[in-house]
């Protein structure tokens, strides 16, 4: 059964329609890349899957149990178990600049779960050296590159141990030289089959790290399939026309 189930969304801003009729499931060990113009509605759709926003119709499904159903959401106490299921990354990292970087991985599952200190510093120990970052542990954010951060942001997701991890444009804030430290971070994840939704423009990235790939525009998905589909045999003009602009 799919992981996440997504039916019918639809989310406007006032008489600007974002999202309109989206439907897609992902599997277990996905690893999804999203693709598509600038205010294609990419963000708001990954944004909806954990409640960062709210839609105004259309069912949002994680694993058994709905966050929302035909446009009408859960108990909050159900939509904070469903959110916890999965960890996001974002573009500006949002690392709390006041605690140190093994503090930013710690906090949330202090707060959150009331963890066990000696299991959460194990764990923070264990995903510092993960993305490189063991010397790190005791740096403030500021004297961290972007890469860095950004390195720091997908441990601190990974922290609450989630099924699924999102990212939105994950390399976006960055200069070029720092983009590959972060994808080859993502890159070893898909290598130990976590289950993630990638909202990216890194085409390179798409092609070698996906298992499909779903090109969004104008608020919909217009066509989806594994990299050897899209990137060779795209069946929609929409679809050839950004691949033709993106891989200039």
């Amino acid at each position: 059964m799919a992981i996440i189930q997504v039916s019918n969304l639809k989310k406007s801003f006032g008489e600007l329609e974002v999202l309109k009729d989206v439907s897609f499931e992902i599997q277990k060990n996905d690893v999804v890349a999203v693709i598509g113009p600038s205010g294609s509605g990419k963000s708001t759709m990954l944004r909806s899957l954990v409640y960062l926003e709210q839609v105004n119709g259309g069912s949002i499904r994680v694993a058994d149990d709905f966050l929302v159903k035909d446009g009408v959401y859960s108990s909050s106490q159900q939509i904070k178990r469903i959110t916890g299921k999965m960890g996001m990354v974002f573009q500006h990292f949002n690392l709390f600049p006041h605690l140190t970087v093994r503090e930013n991985l710690e906090i949330a599952p202090q707060v959150v779960k009331g963890e066990p200190e000696n299991v959460i510093r194990a764990r923070s120990g264990e995903l510092l050296e993960k993305v490189g970052l063991s010397d790190k542990a005791n740096v403030y954010p500021a004297k961290l590159s972007g890469g860095q951060k950004q390195r720091v942001a997908i441990a601190r997701a990974l922290m609450m141990n989630p099924d699924i991890l999102l990212f939105d444009e994950p390399t976006s804030a960055l200069d070029p030289e720092l983009t590959g430290e972060v994808l080859q971070v993502i890159k070893q994840l898909a290598s130990e089959h976590m289950t993630m939704m990638v909202v990216t423009h890194e085409m390179g990235f798409a092609r070698e790290v996906a298992s499909r790939i779903m090109f969004m525009d104008n608020g919909e998905f217009v066509e989806s399939g594994t990299p050897e589909e899209l990137f060779t045999n795209a069946q929609h003009e929409r679809t050839r026309a950004f691949l033709q602009r993106a891989l200039k």
